[in-house]
């Protein structure tokens, strides 16, 4: 295959077995950066609504969760499919939780990426220590 043609990725899908969801549920990609200010994530989730996206915090774990209406895709046969349409999931484990602060965690869904801002609580955050000369 020479650079110049279309290479698919592969799909991935969870690995683990959940009871609670029939079907396939589909790992989305993820950017993960921190700042001074926050954690922040851009999740990949095409073609799921404000309504149907979950992201919670519970004792140390990021749990993203986007849900999808494949109804508008009933009847078509793909030529080429790039991207996961279906229920999303993600999972992350925040081991120093308590640097974040749980009840200001922002998430806004913009043409399928959905943006989450976790900011840390003021302690976690870096300062500068004055140094003083005698």
């Amino acid at each position: 295959m020479t650079s110049d043609e279309i290479q698919v990725k592969q799909k991935q899908e969870a690995k683990e077995e959940e009871s609670t969801r029939p079907g396939r549920t589909f790992v989305p990609d993820v950017d993960i950066y921190e700042d001074e200010e926050a954690l922040w994530l851009w999740v990949d989730v095409p073609g799921a609504v404000q309504k149907d996206v979950s992201v919670e915090l519970e004792q140390g774990i990021l749990n993203v969760e986007a849900k999808v209406s494949l109804d508008d895709y009933k009847g078509l046969t793909p030529l080429a499919t790039e991207y996961n349409v279906g229920p999303y999931a993600r999972r992350f484990s925040l081991p120093r939780a308590q640097r974040y602060d749980a009840q200001k965690i922002a998430a806004r869904l913009v043409d399928g990426v959905l943006e989450i801002k976790v900011p840390r609580v003021p302690e976690a955050k870096p300062r500068r220590i004055e140094v003083i000369v005698n």
